[in-house]
């Protein structure tokens, strides 16, 4: 396969895996089967395992090394940066709808990963700037008329994800064995999601905390909460990280932001059928905007 095409269809599978992620997020967290750092913490330790167990039957790393030690900054910065999106990404979606939540997280990612390509150099032609400038068009359209202002703290916490997300894909661009990097960095990231869940149980034993709509909740769980959790780290996430990492030896940081714009649509979709949200004109014309603004962009060298 040329490069060209590798690079598409690896782009492809991360993209619907990002958007699963938001599904199966919301799915869990929107009915209550589980609460954020729970979910947060099954995500990462499942996707852990299943990465430590790929690379071990790959036999390319010692088992072992996927949980040693960080031996420089930039291999302390990805874990950061991938609990902080995990975190955040939890906690938003106990307050934002699917679509909302994938407007915010999404458009952040683009604005921290462009503005990492032009302090690094890169000068996109305008028709990257025209394809942007579609795909945000088409995104405005899709959400704004129909969902209204999104809640503050949820927003800004998608846009933390978001700019997280946005550093850890960076961090990526220079990873000479995806799979691997991916693997120590979710084992890495497991021992910082539960400090997170100890922190949230002590704070949950306040009541005033414990109130409807607060981020903070008691802990509980439930088979279907951990089912989707598990599904989100392992599938979604884990096995979907390794392959944007692989993605994204073939793509600039802008062209990297600017992919990303499809997610919103295809996790509006996935609502559609999986979660009985309803369709209409305003989601085909927008999806229509967002994905031919997509493709300008990636195609406008």
């Amino acid at each position: 396969m040329r490069p060209a095409s590798k690079t598409t269809v690896l782009t492809t599978v991360a993209l619907l895996a990002f958007a699963a992620n938001s599904l199966l997020c919301r799915s869990a967290l929107g009915a209550r089967a589980i609460d954020g750092a729970s979910f947060t913490l099954v995500r990462l330790a499942s996707g852990a395992l299943v990465l430590a167990a790929l690379v071990r039957l790959r036999r390319s790393e010692p088992a072992a090394h996927a949980s040693a030690a960080p031996t420089s900054t930039a291999e302390v910065a990805a874990p950061l940066a991938l609990f902080a999106y995990a975190m955040a990404f939890s906690l938003a979606y106990l307050r934002l709808t699917t679509a909302t939540g994938a407007l915010v997280l999404f458009g952040s990612v683009q604005i921290t990963m462009i503005v990492a390509g032009l302090r690094a150099g890169e000068r996109p032609r305008a028709p990257v700037w025209l394809g942007a400038a579609m795909a945000l068009a088409g995104l405005v359209g899709l959400t704004f008329p129909g969902l209204g202002a999104p809640d503050p703290l949820g927003a800004t916490l998608m846009a933390l994800a978001g700019a997280a997300w946005g550093v850890y894909s960076l961090r990526g661009r220079g990873a000479h064995d995806p799979l691997a990097a991916t693997a120590r960095n979710f084992a890495r990231a497991v021992p910082l999601a539960v400090i997170a869940f100890a922190i949230a149980i002590a704070m949950s034993r306040t009541a005033s905390l414990t109130a409807p709509g607060n981020l903070v909740t008691r802990a509980h769980v439930s088979a279907r909460g951990i089912l989707l959790a598990a599904s989100s780290g392992t599938i979604a996430s884990g096995l979907g990280y390794a392959v944007w990492y692989s993605a994204l030896r073939g793509l600039t940081a802008t062209r990297a932001a600017i992919v990303q714009l499809a997610v919103p649509v295809i996790a509006a979709i996935g609502g559609v059928a999986l979660l009985g949200e309803p369709i209409g004109a305003r989601l085909v014309v927008a999806a229509a905007a967002i994905l031919g603004g997509v493709g300008l962009a990636v195609l406008g060298r």
